[in-house]
């Protein structure tokens, strides 16, 4: 009897993937529900978690390009949620 059988690596590197693709997922229902484009907060959360999960396979695949992209894209979606935790602080401030 065949078993499957993936390397852990290979695991982290789909579920990164995974992770990643559902933000679009998540924008889009978001979307819908609103009846306009929005882009909710949980988008950034999810496109970090899954830039992190994804950098680290791409770091144990030693693979430059990989690497370069994620790492760009963490910078992005950091500075988005640092924008929207200040405008949350001055909505409450005022």
């Amino acid at each position: 009897m065949n078993t499957l059988s993936l390397p852990p690596m290979l695991l982290l590197g789909f579920a990164g993937q995974l992770l990643f693709a559902s933000r679009f997922l998540v924008q889009w229902i978001a979307s819908e529900r609103a009846g306009a484009s929005v882009m909710p907060i949980v988008f950034w959360w999810i496109s970090l978690a899954g830039g992190v999960t994804l950098l680290t396979y791409a770091i144990w695949r030693q693979d430059p390009v990989f690497i370069m992209g994620q790492s760009l894209g963490l910078i992005v979606y950091l500075r988005n949620l640092v924008l929207i935790s200040r405008a949350r602080l001055n909505d409450a401030a005022s």
